[in-house]
């Protein structure tokens, strides 16, 4: 999935509901375009568009956990947040043994 050049697609609805956890608008967009964010699909919730799952780091450090989806608008892709949130102390500690674990192989 190309990070390079993402653009956001953002109104009332989504904004709303992604910065109702303490995220700022900066914030989200920063842990889908910066560092080493993991970007994986989620399966679990693929209704009617694909949808993935972002772990990363905000600018602060804190772990965010984002939910998007990528969408054609003018002949390209911009990247639809739907959820966010800072991860919880039992989730962060079992991403970190996963990667981890991961890169031990």
């Amino acid at each position: 999935m190309e990070r390079g050049t993402v653009s956001f697609d953002w109104d009332d609805g989504n904004r709303e509901k992604c910065q109702k956890h303490g995220l700022s608008i900066v914030e989200i967009e920063y842990v889908l375009t910066h560092g080493e964010t993991f970007i994986v699909p989620d399966v679990k919730n693929f209704e009617d568009e694909p949808r993935f799952i972002a772990i990363g780091r905000s600018p602060g450090g804190r772990y965010v956990f984002v939910v998007f989806t990528p969408r054609r608008r003018n002949d390209r892709t911009v990247w639809r947040p739907i959820s966010a949130r800072y991860m919880h102390k039992k989730e962060i500690a079992r991403y970190e043994k996963e990667i981890s674990s991961a890169q031990d192989r």
